[in-house]
């Protein structure tokens, strides 16, 4: 027998999948996250997963492990003191950043503090051309005396590189990277033109500041859950997922801690992406809501669009360009503070706001009994009667509705001068409505048409809100998989090991001949490779995607486009002239024939086998055919302006394939509760999945 298990800690609860490849069934458990040891909650679930499973730990060949350690990390600056070297008279980049508002007309504007104080930014003589060839040459005179203070004095950990121009020449950062080694041995360090060697200094800064900033923290807390999962007996690999969508060594993390930074949420849309294969779903929509976010991300041909820019503690709400800008391969989704934990309040307008803050696993909703006492979207699902307070978590976790009830009316009911049932209603609500306006705008930012999707809804509160969001994009199918609630977790066994190398080479399409264009193709794939092949894979089991980041001459941005290898060398420049205008085009809704087009960036990503390959596995003790009660009973739920109802409760792991339900009903499972409003109507499918086809649209 051999099990592969999935890890996933979320802010409120973490998430275990155990896949048998034995018997291609799955054995699911939920426990709560420790935020302050956040490995315990893992080892402590772990075997508590095994024990239900009924296996040994020697029969788990691989553990794959999600996490918001990085996120949380720099979002509330708990990462390590870090110093930067960079080139003299470039020491305050960071603070000048790029020099836009990102909002006009706001007189109180703030930016997010550099990650590096400037005391501990240190210039060293050097200049690097942005052709490569060296300016003035590298003097390290001086740097030693102020670095050794500020190990001393400021307890540095870590110093970040960022050299003018690395990426076109890393030989400086080279060697600076050289002599700390053998000057500060206990740093760690990160060069810039290793960790993103793109162009535009101020992104390269700071995701290399980024990187060096929570590299101890992870080296740490990698280490802690290495030596926990060795101590329980497990000998197979250990693997840890990335932004991009694949899944990185411990070794690759420790290097690239950066790319970790949407380690969980990049899981659950790679799963989606694998549904919307088995379901024939060109397009869809993922909506992942959990404890504390809700994200969700456009899939285009059963693969989840990724970016390359991404931004880490907003200091304005959710408004773009009021974070730190960070380049990494990141899977592009929208995220937002909406989730089972986020808190209820009347806003200084007098008016209700839910999330961003969430109670998070600790103190939590108020009905958890764990010391709360803010209102939160879970509470207000208790009293509307989507959630059982004696068979959450299967049972293993009892609610206490009065204290839900208590919380509501004395924040939000009586300061309102609502009924607690319309102020539960109110903070439902406001939820759905948020989340269906972020989703809104992503889908129309990226040509999408909602009307025109499919939604796969997953997480721990994505079920119950889910058509309700639907029917506000007037969407009409909503899907949610078996085992919803923990669907992250399943993404992260379906995520195949995989790094992708990018590099700034701006060049003209008309001097681009076959030779320069293999050159820099096969050198990014032999980089690309080398993490995979630490980690034992061959290069037969390997593969290799290009894109290439193009524009008109004289733009200031750019088009992705998708290259397959290997090209004929007599077409290149009309082939790769081709793909440009069609990308271009889709982008814009048109593209010029007369206009010179220019690469400026590469990428290649390499990826091994993926795990399991496409095979399916189900729920251990999903019913055969013919077998099982479904029907609980019923409860009064509240559903809008239709009022109370009394509430068909079902069983989903008893309903069989083919099962039609009318609404108003509840579907329950240990994980998460599936809510379908009166004239909406819920078909199960062969592999148990819950169709919701949403009524009046």
């Amino acid at each position: 027998m051999t099990c592969r298990i999935g890890i996933d800690i979320g802010g409120t609860f973490t998430d275990f999948a155990l896949f048998d490849d034995a018997r291609h069934d799955i054995v699911t458990h939920k426990a709560l996250t420790t935020p302050d040891e956040p490995e315990r909650a893992v080892l402590v679930g772990l075997g508590e997963l095994l024990a239900k499973a009924g296996v040994t730990v020697d029969a788990v060949t691989r553990v794959v492990h999600g996490t918001t350690l990085v996120t949380n990390a720099a979002i509330e600056r708990r990462g390590a003191p870090t110093a930067m070297i960079v080139t003299r008279g470039f020491r305050d980049v960071p603070d000048i950043a790029l020099e836009q508002r990102y909002d006009l007309y706001d007189l109180r504007l703030r930016f997010p503090q550099p990650l590096v104080a400037r005391r501990l930014r240190f210039e060293v003589e050097e200049r690097m051309g942005w052709d490569g060839a060296v300016r003035l040459p590298l003097r390290l005179d001086g740097l030693a005396q102020p670095l050794q203070q500020a190990v001393a004095q400021d307890g540095v950990q870590s110093v970040a590189v960022c050299l003018l121009h690395a990426y076109a020449n890393d030989a400086h950062e080279q060697a600076v990277g050289a002599w700390l080694e053998t000057a500060f041995p206990q740093l760690r360090v990160s060069l810039s033109s290793v960790v993103f060697p793109f162009a535009r200094e101020y992104h390269r800064w700071t995701t290399t500041c980024l990187n060096a900033y929570v590299q101890p923290l992870v080296d740490d807390y990698v280490g802690r859950l290495e030596a926990g999962l060795r101590s329980a007996g497990f000998t197979g690999r250990f693997l840890i997922m990335s932004s991009s969508g694949s899944t990185l060594t411990p070794e690759m993390a420790r290097r690239f801690p950066v790319r970790l930074l949407e380690s969980g949420p990049a899981a659950g849309a790679l799963m989606s992406a694998r549904h919307s294969r088995w379901l024939g779903e060109p397009q869809i929509l993922s909506f992942d809501m959990g404890g504390t976010t809700a994200k969700g991300c456009v899939v285009r041909e059963h693969t989840p669009l990724k970016r390359y820019d991404f931004e880490v503690g907003r200091v304005h709400g959710f408004q773009r360009g009021s974070g730190l800008p960070v380049k990494i391969p990141v899977i592009d989704m929208i995220e937002i503070g909406a989730g089972g934990g986020s808190l209820a309040e009347i806003d200084a307008r007098g008016v209700l706001q839910v999330g961003p803050r969430s109670a998070g696993a600790l103190p939590g909703p108020a009905c958890y009994g764990r010391g709360g006492g803010e209102p939160t979207l879970t509470d207000a699902n208790l009293v509307l009667g989507y959630l059982d307070a004696d068979s959450f978590l299967g049972g293993r976790m009892k609610l206490d509705p009065a204290a839900a009830r208590d919380a509501i009316a004395s924040r939000v009911g009586r300061p309102l001068e609502v009924d607690l049932v319309r102020a539960a209603w109110g903070i439902h609500e406001v939820i759905n409505e948020d989340v269906a306006k972020a989703f809104r705008v992503h889908a129309s930012e990226r040509g999408v048409d909602p009307r025109r999707c499919c939604m796969i809804a997953f997480g721990g509160s994505g079920p119950v809100h889910a058509a309700r969001i639907a029917r506000k994009l007037r969407m009409p199918r909503v899907v949610c998989p078996s085992g919803a609630g923990v669907m992250s977790a399943f993404g992260l066994l379906s995520s195949p090991i995989g790094f992708e190398r990018v590099q700034s080479h701006r060049v003209a399409l008309h001097e681009l001949d076959a030779a320069t264009f293999g050159h820099i193709t096969a050198e990014l794939e032999r980089r690309g490779r080398e993490p995979l092949a630490e980690a034992g894979l061959d290069e037969a089991d390997t593969t290799r995607t290009l894109r290439l980041d193009m524009r008109y001459a004289g733009q200031g941005h750019d088009v992705e486009v998708g290259v397959p290898l290997p090209l004929s060398a007599d077409s290149l420049q009309t082939d790769l002239a081709r793909r440009f205008c069609a990308a271009y085009a889709a982008v814009f809704g048109q593209h010029f024939e007369d206009k010179a087009i220019e690469i400026v960036a590469w990428k290649m990503e390499v990826l091994g086998p993926v795990p399991g390959g496409l095979q399916r596995h189900r729920l251990r003790g999903s019913p055969a055919a013919g077998t099982g009660a479904a029907l609980k009973g019923h409860r009064l739920a509240y559903f809008g302006d239709a009022g109370g109802l009394s509430t068909a409760v079902y069983e989903r792991r008893a309903l069989r394939p083919g099962d039609r339900l009318d609404g108003p009903a509840l579907i329950e499972e240990d994980e998460s509760t599936c809510v379908v409003a009166p004239g909406d109507r819920v078909e199960v499918d062969a592999e148990h999945h819950l169709i919701i086809h949403i009524g009046g649209l």
